[in-house]
Protein backbone atom coordinates (compact mmCIF):
# COMPACT_ATOMS: atom_id res chain seq x y z
CA UNK A 1 0.00 0.00 0.00
CA UNK A 2 1.52 3.61 -0.93
CA UNK A 3 2.53 5.12 1.88
CA UNK A 4 0.34 8.98 2.07
CA UNK A 5 2.94 10.75 4.54
CA UNK A 6 2.86 14.63 4.56
CA UNK A 7 6.47 15.68 3.91
CA UNK A 8 8.38 17.15 6.40
CA UNK A 9 8.43 20.72 7.05
CA UNK A 10 11.34 22.65 7.35
CA UNK A 11 11.80 23.96 10.59
CA UNK A 12 10.90 27.66 11.57
CA UNK A 13 14.41 28.19 12.52
CA UNK A 14 15.59 27.13 9.08
CA UNK A 15 13.24 29.08 7.54
CA UNK A 16 14.73 32.20 9.22
CA UNK A 17 17.99 31.65 8.64
CA UNK A 18 17.39 31.22 4.70
CA UNK A 19 15.43 34.58 4.75
CA UNK A 20 17.71 36.39 6.68
CA UNK A 21 20.18 35.36 4.09
CA UNK A 22 18.23 36.14 0.71
CA UNK A 23 17.73 39.22 2.28
CA UNK A 24 21.24 40.28 2.52
CA UNK A 25 22.01 38.88 -0.67
CA UNK A 26 19.11 41.58 -2.20
CA UNK A 27 20.71 44.10 -0.31
CA UNK A 28 24.23 43.95 -1.19
CA UNK A 29 23.22 43.37 -4.92
CA UNK A 30 21.16 46.49 -4.85
CA UNK A 31 24.72 48.58 -3.26
CA UNK A 32 26.85 47.04 -5.67
CA UNK A 33 24.68 48.15 -8.23
CA UNK A 34 24.59 51.63 -6.58
CA UNK A 35 27.93 52.60 -5.97
CA UNK A 36 30.12 54.29 -7.89
CA UNK A 37 33.17 53.10 -9.69
CA UNK A 38 36.83 53.99 -7.71
CA UNK A 39 37.68 57.04 -9.06
CA UNK A 40 41.20 57.57 -10.88
CA UNK A 41 42.64 60.76 -8.87
CA UNK A 42 43.53 63.23 -11.19
CA UNK A 43 46.60 64.59 -12.16
CA UNK A 44 46.89 67.63 -9.29
CA UNK A 45 45.56 65.00 -6.94
CA UNK A 46 48.95 62.30 -8.01
CA UNK A 47 51.29 65.52 -7.88
CA UNK A 48 49.99 66.33 -4.11
CA UNK A 49 50.30 62.84 -3.21
CA UNK A 50 53.53 62.37 -4.84
CA UNK A 51 54.78 65.69 -3.27
CA UNK A 52 54.23 64.42 -0.04
CA UNK A 53 56.18 61.18 -0.73
CA UNK A 54 58.92 63.17 -2.21
CA UNK A 55 58.99 64.92 1.31
CA UNK A 56 59.33 61.87 3.46
CA UNK A 57 61.72 60.11 1.08
CA UNK A 58 63.82 63.58 1.59
CA UNK A 59 63.59 63.16 5.70
CA UNK A 60 65.10 59.89 5.10
CA UNK A 61 67.32 60.41 2.48
CA UNK A 62 69.14 63.07 5.83
CA UNK A 63 68.60 60.07 8.06
CA UNK A 64 70.82 58.15 5.35
CA UNK A 65 73.42 60.83 5.22
CA UNK A 66 73.87 61.08 8.83
CA UNK A 67 74.69 56.70 8.76
CA UNK A 68 76.60 57.22 6.05
CA UNK A 69 78.58 59.78 7.71
CA UNK A 70 78.63 57.95 11.06
CA UNK A 71 80.25 54.86 9.03
CA UNK A 72 83.01 57.01 7.52
CA UNK A 73 83.81 58.28 10.86
CA UNK A 74 83.77 54.88 12.43
CA UNK A 75 86.10 53.31 9.39
CA UNK A 76 88.79 55.82 10.03
CA UNK A 77 88.56 55.85 13.85
CA UNK A 78 88.69 51.89 13.66
CA UNK A 79 91.40 51.84 10.91
CA UNK A 80 93.25 54.26 13.64
CA UNK A 81 93.22 52.18 16.61
CA UNK A 82 93.91 49.06 14.27
CA UNK A 83 97.26 50.50 13.31
CA UNK A 84 98.07 51.69 17.14
CA UNK A 85 96.96 48.13 18.28
CA UNK A 86 99.54 46.73 15.69
CA UNK A 87 102.32 49.16 16.58
CA UNK A 88 101.84 48.29 19.97
CA UNK A 89 101.96 44.32 19.67
CA UNK A 90 105.51 45.27 17.79
CA UNK A 91 106.63 47.05 20.68
CA UNK A 92 105.45 44.60 23.53
CA UNK A 93 107.25 42.05 21.36
CA UNK A 94 110.31 43.66 21.71
CA UNK A 95 110.05 44.41 25.50
CA UNK A 96 109.21 40.69 25.87
CA UNK A 97 111.97 39.95 24.09
CA UNK A 98 114.41 42.08 26.30
CA UNK A 99 112.97 40.23 29.21
CA UNK A 100 113.82 36.73 26.98
CA UNK A 101 117.43 38.20 26.81
CA UNK A 102 117.48 38.65 30.51
CA UNK A 103 116.41 35.40 31.47
CA UNK A 104 119.01 33.66 29.09
CA UNK A 105 121.75 35.10 30.92
CA UNK A 106 120.25 34.13 34.10
CA UNK A 107 119.32 30.64 33.47
CA UNK A 108 123.11 30.57 32.01
CA UNK A 109 124.36 31.32 35.26
CA UNK A 110 122.12 28.78 37.30
CA UNK A 111 119.63 30.74 38.33
CA UNK A 112 115.91 31.29 37.35
CA UNK A 113 114.82 34.85 36.36
CA UNK A 114 112.18 35.71 38.28
CA UNK A 115 110.77 37.65 35.27
CA UNK A 116 109.69 34.04 34.01
CA UNK A 117 108.16 32.84 37.26
CA UNK A 118 105.95 36.23 36.30
CA UNK A 119 104.51 34.82 33.57
CA UNK A 120 104.25 32.08 35.09
CA UNK A 121 102.10 33.45 38.11
CA UNK A 122 98.78 33.08 37.96
CA UNK A 123 98.34 36.62 39.57
CA UNK A 124 101.28 38.82 38.32
CA UNK A 125 100.64 42.00 39.85
CA UNK A 126 100.87 40.05 43.44
CA UNK A 127 104.03 38.52 42.27
CA UNK A 128 105.49 42.15 40.87
CA UNK A 129 104.98 43.86 44.54
CA UNK A 130 106.61 40.83 46.31
CA UNK A 131 109.55 40.50 44.47
CA UNK A 132 109.80 43.93 43.56
CA UNK A 133 109.82 43.64 48.14
CA UNK A 134 112.50 41.23 48.29
CA UNK A 135 114.80 42.99 46.02
CA UNK A 136 114.51 40.07 43.55
CA UNK A 137 114.59 41.70 40.50
CA UNK A 138 116.92 44.32 39.71
CA UNK A 139 115.82 47.73 38.76
CA UNK A 140 116.17 47.41 34.86
CA UNK A 141 114.09 44.10 34.96
CA UNK A 142 111.65 45.92 37.54
CA UNK A 143 110.94 48.65 34.42
CA UNK A 144 110.69 46.30 31.84
CA UNK A 145 108.05 44.30 33.96
CA UNK A 146 106.29 47.34 34.41
CA UNK A 147 106.43 48.23 30.75
CA UNK A 148 104.96 44.91 29.78
CA UNK A 149 102.33 45.33 32.22
CA UNK A 150 101.30 49.19 31.13
CA UNK A 151 101.39 48.03 27.41
CA UNK A 152 99.18 44.95 27.81
CA UNK A 153 97.02 47.01 28.95
CA UNK A 154 96.92 49.38 27.01
CA UNK A 155 96.19 47.22 23.93
CA UNK A 156 93.85 45.21 25.97
CA UNK A 157 92.24 48.79 26.28
CA UNK A 158 92.54 49.31 22.71
CA UNK A 159 91.57 46.04 21.50
CA UNK A 160 87.54 46.81 23.97
CA UNK A 161 87.47 49.90 21.79
CA UNK A 162 87.78 49.10 18.39
CA UNK A 163 85.72 45.85 19.29
CA UNK A 164 82.58 48.12 20.44
CA UNK A 165 83.60 50.51 17.26
CA UNK A 166 82.94 47.50 14.78
CA UNK A 167 79.78 46.19 16.33
CA UNK A 168 79.04 49.97 16.02
CA UNK A 169 79.74 50.07 12.34
CA UNK A 170 77.93 46.98 12.31
CA UNK A 171 75.17 48.70 13.72
CA UNK A 172 75.36 51.96 11.39
CA UNK A 173 75.13 49.99 8.46
CA UNK A 174 72.33 47.87 8.92
CA UNK A 175 70.90 51.46 9.42
CA UNK A 176 72.05 52.13 5.92
CA UNK A 177 70.80 49.40 4.24
CA UNK A 178 67.24 50.02 6.74
CA UNK A 179 66.66 53.70 5.34
CA UNK A 180 67.91 52.86 1.92
CA UNK A 181 65.44 50.84 1.39
CA UNK A 182 62.95 53.46 3.06
CA UNK A 183 63.81 55.98 0.53
CA UNK A 184 63.64 53.65 -2.64
CA UNK A 185 59.82 52.51 -1.00
CA UNK A 186 59.07 56.39 -1.01
CA UNK A 187 60.37 56.90 -4.56
CA UNK A 188 59.20 53.50 -6.01
CA UNK A 189 55.56 54.33 -4.72
CA UNK A 190 55.70 58.17 -6.08
CA UNK A 191 56.73 56.76 -9.48
CA UNK A 192 54.01 53.69 -9.21
CA UNK A 193 51.65 57.12 -8.67
CA UNK A 194 52.93 58.96 -11.55
CA UNK A 195 52.62 55.92 -14.50
CA UNK A 196 48.73 55.54 -13.14
CA UNK A 197 48.58 58.84 -15.20
CA UNK A 198 47.78 59.69 -19.01
CA UNK A 199 51.08 60.21 -21.40
CA UNK A 200 48.87 63.66 -21.94
CA UNK A 201 49.14 64.39 -17.62
CA UNK A 202 52.65 62.73 -17.40
CA UNK A 203 53.76 65.82 -20.03
CA UNK A 204 51.58 68.27 -18.76
CA UNK A 205 53.21 67.86 -14.91
CA UNK A 206 56.81 67.93 -16.84
CA UNK A 207 55.96 70.63 -18.62
CA UNK A 208 54.69 72.43 -15.53
CA UNK A 209 57.80 71.48 -13.17
CA UNK A 210 60.03 72.93 -16.41
CA UNK A 211 58.50 75.81 -16.49
CA UNK A 212 58.37 76.31 -12.46
CA UNK A 213 62.37 75.34 -12.92
CA UNK A 214 63.32 78.37 -15.34
CA UNK A 215 61.14 80.73 -13.61
CA UNK A 216 62.69 80.53 -10.84
CA UNK A 217 66.16 80.29 -11.67
CA UNK A 218 66.12 82.53 -14.52
CA UNK A 219 63.83 85.59 -13.85
CA UNK A 220 64.07 85.26 -9.84
CA UNK A 221 64.85 89.26 -8.64
CA UNK A 222 67.68 88.78 -6.26
CA UNK A 223 67.79 92.56 -5.37
CA UNK A 224 71.14 94.52 -4.75
CA UNK A 225 71.76 91.57 -2.08
CA UNK A 226 75.10 90.12 -2.61
CA UNK A 227 77.17 87.28 -0.68
CA UNK A 228 80.48 88.25 0.93
CA UNK A 229 83.34 86.45 2.27
CA UNK A 230 83.01 82.64 2.37
CA UNK A 231 79.22 82.96 2.47
CA UNK A 232 79.24 84.31 -0.74
CA UNK A 233 81.82 82.54 -2.42
CA UNK A 234 79.87 79.04 -1.07
CA UNK A 235 76.67 80.85 -2.68
CA UNK A 236 78.60 81.77 -5.69
CA UNK A 237 79.75 78.01 -6.11
CA UNK A 238 76.02 77.19 -5.88
CA UNK A 239 75.18 79.70 -8.05
CA UNK A 240 77.55 77.39 -10.38
CA UNK A 241 75.14 73.94 -10.44
CA UNK A 242 71.73 75.85 -11.14
CA UNK A 243 69.80 73.23 -12.75
CA UNK A 244 72.07 70.12 -11.54
CA UNK A 245 69.45 66.91 -10.81
CA UNK A 246 68.24 66.20 -7.21
CA UNK A 247 69.57 62.78 -6.43
CA UNK A 248 69.16 61.45 -2.99
CA UNK A 249 72.30 60.96 -1.14
CA UNK A 250 74.22 62.90 -3.86
CA UNK A 251 76.87 65.64 -2.35
CA UNK A 252 77.88 67.11 -6.30
CA UNK A 253 79.61 67.99 -8.30
CA UNK A 254 77.04 67.16 -11.07
CA UNK A 255 73.96 66.35 -8.87
CA UNK A 256 72.97 67.14 -5.16
CA UNK A 257 70.64 66.36 -2.43
CA UNK A 258 69.35 69.62 0.29
CA UNK A 259 72.42 69.44 2.36
CA UNK A 260 74.99 67.70 0.06
CA UNK A 261 74.15 70.99 -2.37
CA UNK A 262 75.40 73.39 0.94
CA UNK A 263 78.15 71.03 2.08
CA UNK A 264 79.89 71.08 -1.61
CA UNK A 265 79.23 74.89 -1.36
CA UNK A 266 80.90 75.28 1.41
CA UNK A 267 83.63 73.42 0.85
CA UNK A 268 84.55 75.04 -2.52
CA UNK A 269 84.57 77.85 -0.18
CA UNK A 270 87.32 76.24 1.56
CA UNK A 271 84.55 76.06 4.63
CA UNK A 272 83.91 72.01 5.95
CA UNK A 273 80.31 72.09 7.11
CA UNK A 274 78.60 68.65 8.67
CA UNK A 275 76.46 67.24 5.93
CA UNK A 276 73.68 66.24 6.78
CA UNK A 277 70.83 69.46 7.46
CA UNK A 278 70.24 68.75 10.93
CA UNK A 279 73.54 68.46 11.79
CA UNK A 280 74.20 72.08 9.47
CA UNK A 281 71.50 73.37 11.85
CA UNK A 282 74.26 73.49 14.68
CA UNK A 283 76.96 74.75 12.69
CA UNK A 284 77.13 78.45 13.13
CA UNK A 285 74.69 80.86 14.67
CA UNK A 286 71.37 81.09 14.21
CA UNK A 287 69.15 83.51 12.73
CA UNK A 288 65.35 83.54 13.65
CA UNK A 289 64.66 87.06 11.74
CA UNK A 290 64.79 86.55 8.17
CA UNK A 291 64.85 90.29 7.72
CA UNK A 292 68.53 89.50 9.33
CA UNK A 293 69.57 86.96 6.99
CA UNK A 294 72.69 87.25 4.28
CA UNK A 295 73.65 85.92 0.99
CA UNK A 296 75.12 82.73 1.73
CA UNK A 297 73.35 82.14 5.36
CA UNK A 298 72.06 78.63 5.87
CA UNK A 299 68.19 78.03 5.61
CA UNK A 300 66.89 75.38 7.77
CA UNK A 301 63.36 74.40 6.72
CA UNK A 302 60.70 71.95 9.05
CA UNK A 303 60.31 71.07 12.05
CA UNK A 304 62.50 68.13 11.95
CA UNK A 305 65.44 70.48 9.84
CA UNK A 306 65.22 67.92 7.40
CA UNK A 307 65.28 70.34 4.34
CA UNK A 308 67.93 73.09 3.91
CA UNK A 309 69.28 75.90 1.57
CA UNK A 310 71.32 79.18 1.05
CA UNK A 311 69.61 82.26 1.56
CA UNK A 312 69.95 84.05 -2.21
CA UNK A 313 68.60 87.59 -0.95
CA UNK A 314 64.91 89.12 -1.21
CA UNK A 315 63.36 86.59 0.15
CA UNK A 316 64.45 83.76 -2.07
CA UNK A 317 66.49 80.19 -1.02
CA UNK A 318 68.49 78.46 -3.76
CA UNK A 319 68.60 74.51 -2.92
CA UNK A 320 68.12 71.38 -3.90
CA UNK A 321 64.18 70.48 -3.72
CA UNK A 322 63.40 67.12 -4.22
CA UNK A 323 63.65 64.23 -6.72
CA UNK A 324 62.34 65.16 -10.32
CA UNK A 325 63.72 68.76 -9.51
CA UNK A 326 67.01 70.81 -10.07
CA UNK A 327 68.87 73.66 -8.32
CA UNK A 328 66.61 76.22 -8.55
CA UNK A 329 66.08 79.23 -6.62
CA UNK A 330 62.55 79.95 -4.76
CA UNK A 331 60.57 81.80 -2.32
CA UNK A 332 61.44 81.29 1.24
CA UNK A 333 57.81 81.13 1.75
CA UNK A 334 56.88 78.14 0.15
CA UNK A 335 58.45 76.23 3.07
CA UNK A 336 58.01 76.27 6.61
CA UNK A 337 61.26 78.69 7.97
CA UNK A 338 62.00 77.67 10.87
CA UNK A 339 65.92 80.04 11.28
CA UNK A 340 68.89 80.89 9.87
CA UNK A 341 72.69 79.68 9.99
CA UNK A 342 75.65 81.56 9.72
CA UNK A 343 78.98 79.86 9.46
Amino acid sequence: MASHRRPKQPSRARVTVLTTAAAAAVVLSANAANAAPSEKPNKDEVKTKVDKLYEEAEQATEKLDGAKEKQQKLQKQISALQDNVARGQEELNELRDGLGSMASAQYRTGGIDPSVALFLSSNPDDFLDKASAMDQLSAQQVESLKKVQEKQRSLAQQRAEASAKLKDLADTRAELAKKKKEVQSKLGSAQKLLNSLTAQEKAALATQEQERATRASERVDLGNSKGSGRAGAAFAAAQSVIGSPYVYGASGPSSFDCSGLTSWAYAQAGVTIPRTSEAQANAGTRIYSQSDLQVGDLVIFYGDQHHVGLYAGNGQVLHAPHTGAVVRYESIGNMPFQFGVRI
